[in-house]
């Protein structure tokens, strides 16, 4: 066995393609679009890549492809930061302690080499898609949001690493008997008087602007939060580009007061994973139609992101944004996933739960201390 790193056309698609078989008999598994996949690493498709440099490797065992990992260093991040941490991600590994610790030490080193002091992850090259499950792998994971086998959070700790943050994942589902408790839509009612404050969807003919006012939101009202570094108006961009796709408007909303200041926002995306599930990663020469077709009749979405800035927190606004997705989205078979929230958020995760959102998940994200030079494994 031995890693390679991917220097060739031919290496990036091994690279890509590698989930799709060691997946393939997993029910729960979505195959993400390859298109989207290969887009990750393309700088002239993802913004992300201005702020990052980064190697991909590849485990090779007789010709055969057995594992897979990233590592990167984001100077946005690490500026934001104010620490040197480098990243990992794109992790995949067969069952073989050899080959993860190999994996694994090879992020490592490279990072090392690049003056960091500490390797974090997963982490992704996309936005918020961060951690392993490590409770609650079914049902299938929804639009974003990663999946993986039980024994990778195992391979994990066997090579050092240990727990950085645990993000939680809730759901709320009318075909289980969900409904908006009473007493929090007099609430809702109240802070709409008292605070002059409404919800209004955003504007598909002013998507871009919109987008990047939930951005600046974003930045202003969760920038404290762990792992958050800001995005910028290249990703916003692309961000807004790549949502006109899916979005339904009425679940991405902004919060304003009466003279039209934003003070916060809630995005919820269609889970369009419903739709992917049966198209292996390929759009052409059927999924496309699939896709179009299914997309409005969908009623499962994932709450991306929720924010209020800090001037408003404590005054119910999130939860006048949760009712107003709630307002828009519902019908008999809705189901919202609201992921991630993270553990020591204790506001977030109690408002989460006094709105009877039941627990599914736990994602785990993990690091270690870079030490000084090791012999790799054998």
């Amino acid at each position: 066995m031995e890693i390679i790193r991917v220097t060739s056309k031919r290496e990036l698609r091994q690279f890509v393609e590698l989930p799709y078989r060691l997946y393939r008999s997993d029910p729960l598994w979505v195959p993400p679009l390859r298109s989207e996949q290969f887009s990750q690493f393309d700088p002239a498709k993802n913004p992300m890549l201005d702020h990052c440099h980064y190697a991909l490797f590849l485990a090779v065992d007789e010709d055969r492809i057995v594992g897979r990992i990233s590592a990167f260093v984001d100077d946005l991040a690490v500026s934001h930061w104010n620490r040197k941490i480098g990243l990992f991600g794109s992790y995949e590994c067969i069952a073989d302690d050899n080959i993860s610790r190999a994996l694994l030490y090879f992020a490592r080193d490279w990072l090392r080499k690049r003056g960091m002091e500490i390797m974090r992850g997963p982490w992704s090259f996309a936005s918020q898609e961060w951690g392993l499950i490590v409770e609650g792998f079914a049902p299938s994971p929804v639009i974003m949001a990663p999946y993986n086998p039980p024994y990778y959070s195992d391979q994990l700790t066997q090579f050092g690493m240990s727990k950085a943050n645990d993000l939680l994942v809730y759901e709320i589902d009318v075909r289980k008997g969900y409904s908006f408790p009473e007493r929090y839509l007099k609430l809702t009612d109240i802070v709409q008087k008292r605070y002059g404050v409404r919800t209004r969807p955003v504007e598909m003919h002013n998507l871009e602007a919109d987008v990047q006012t939930i951005l600046h939101l974003a930045n202003e009202s969760i920038s404290d939060n762990w792992g958050f570094y800001p995005v910028t108006e290249a990703e916003s961009r692309a961000m807004a580009r790549d949502m006109k796709q899916i979005i339904n408007p009425a679940a991405c909303l902004i919060a304003e007061t009466a003279d039209g200041r934003p003070v916060g926002f809630a995005m919820s995306l269609p889970d369009i994973n419903q739709v992917l599930k049966g198209l292996n990663g390929r759009l052409f020469p059927f999924g496309f139609v699939k896709l179009l077709t299914r997309l409005p009749g969908l009623k499962q979405y994932r709450m991306w992101a929720l924010g209020v800035i800090p001037e408003y927190q404590g005054c119910a606004i999130d939860t006048l944004l949760y009712r107003a997705t709630y307002d828009a989205l519902f019908c008999s078979d809705l189901r919202l996933e609201i992921n991630y929230v993270l553990e020591d958020n204790d506001r977030m995760n109690n408002a989460i739960r006094k709105l009877g959102a039941s627990p599914l998940r736990r994602m785990r994200v993990y690091e270690m201390d870079i030490d000084s030079p090791e012999h790799p494994p054998s």
